[in-house]
C-alpha cells in the first residue's frame, strides 16, 4: 500500500482553462455592452448633427455641416450661448474662490458646528434641483433677479460650490503639512506659505473643481428653466423651447459641441494632473 510521504505538500486543484476563459469572455462582453449603452446615444446624436434632412434622422443619408452653420447664424441661439458662457465663467470664479476657502476651513479648521457647515455646503448635491429651483424662483422674483446675470450667478454658485469643496478638500487632505511647517520655520508668514507652498500643490484640485463648476453651470437645466425669461435665457432653456416648438437637427449640433467642450476641459484637467504628478515625482527624486 503506497502512502504519501510526510514532506509532500498537497497542490491546489487547478480550474479548467475553458471555464476561466469563458468567465473572462463573459466579463469582457458585459463590459462592452455597458460601454455601448453609455456611448451609443452620444454616437447617435453626433450622427444626427451631420445630417442633411430638415428633421431628426438616423442614420443620415447625406453628410452635411449645415446645421452647425445655422446654429452660428441664429441670433437666438447665439444670444443664449453667450449668456450661458458669461454665467458659467462668473460662476467658475465665484464658486472656486468660495469653495477653496470653505475647503480650507473644513479640512484645517476646528470650530463648533463644523459637521453642519459641511453638510450645508454639500447639500445641493443631495437636494433635488426642482426643489432648489422653486425656492430660488419664489425668493428671486420679488427681488427682480429673474432673467439676469446676478440671479443666475447666485443660483449657479450655490449649485457649483460643492464640486469645488470636494475636489479641493481631497487635495488638501493629501498635502503633506510638514512642507508648510518648514516654510513657517524658515520665516515665511502664514499667507506667504500658503501661496508659495500649499497653493502650487493643490492647484490641480482647484483647477478640477473650477472645471466641474463651469460644467455644472453651463449644463444646468432645471434651475435655469425657472429663473430664465425673455431677457436672460441660457442655452439649456433654449434646448427645452426648441424641443417643444422647433425640433431640428440644430439641437443635435449644439449637443455635440457641448460634448466636445466637456471632453476638452476634462482632457485639460487630466493633463494638468499628470504634469503636477510628474513634477512631484522629480522633487522626490
Amino acid at each position: 500500500m503506497n502512502t504519501p510521504s510526510i514532506g509532500m505538500s498537497a497542490r491546489p486543484a487547478r480550474r479548467p482553462a475553458s471555464r476561466t476563459s469563458l468567465g473572462s469572455l463573459a466579463l469582457i462582453g458585459f463590459a462592452l455592452l455597458v460601454l455601448l449603452f453609455l456611448i451609443g446615444p452620444i454616437f447617435i446624436i453626433v450622427m444626427m448633427s451631420v445630417g442633411d434632412a430638415s428633421y431628426i434622422q438616423f442614420p443620415p443619408h447625406i453628410l452635411s455641416l449645415k446645421w452647425y452653420a445655422q446654429y452660428f447664424s441664429d441670433v437666438d441661439w447665439m444670444s443664449a450661448t453667450w449668456f450661458s458662457l458669461r454665467v458659467a465663467f462668473a460662476t467658475t470664479i465665484s464658486s472656486t474662490v468660495i469653495g477653496t476657502m470653505a475647503s480650507i476651513a473644513l479640512v484645517r479648521g476646528v470650530f463648533p458646528g463644523k459637521a453642519a457647515v459641511q453638510a450645508i455646503a454639500l447639500s445641493p448635491l443631495v437636494v433635488p434641483h426642482i426643489v432648489i429651483a422653486i425656492a430660488l424662483y419664489l425668493f428671486f422674483a420679488p427681488l427682480g433677479l429673474i432673467g439676469n446675470l446676478g440671479g443666475f450667478l447666485i443660483a449657479h454658485t450655490v449649485l457649483a460650490v460643492p464640486y469645488v469643496v470636494i475636489t479641493v478638500s481631497a487635495a488638501l487632505k493629501s498635502f503633506d503639512p510638514i512642507l508648510e511647517r518648514a516654510a513657517l520655520n524658515c520665516g515665511a508668514t502664514r499667507l506667504t506659505a500658503f501661496f508659495s507652498v500649499v497653493l502650487p500643490d493643490i492647484l490641480p484640485g482647484i483647477a478640477a473643481g473650477a472645471v466641474f463648476a463651469f460644467l455644472a453651470s453651463f449644463d444646468e437645466a432645471t434651475v435655469a428653466f425657472f429663473i430664465s425669461d425673455t431677457g436672460g435665457k441660457t442655452i439649456t432653456r433654449k434646448f427645452f423651447e426648441d424641443i417643444d416648438y422647433n425640433l431640428t437637427p440644430i439641437i443635435a449640433a449644439v449637443a455635440t459641441m457641448t460634448i466636445v467642450l466637456s471632453l476638452v476641459l476634462m482632457t485639460g484637467i487630466r493633463a494638468l494632473e499628470r504634469r503636477a504628478s510628474g513634477k512631484s515625482g522629480k522633487h522626490e527624486l
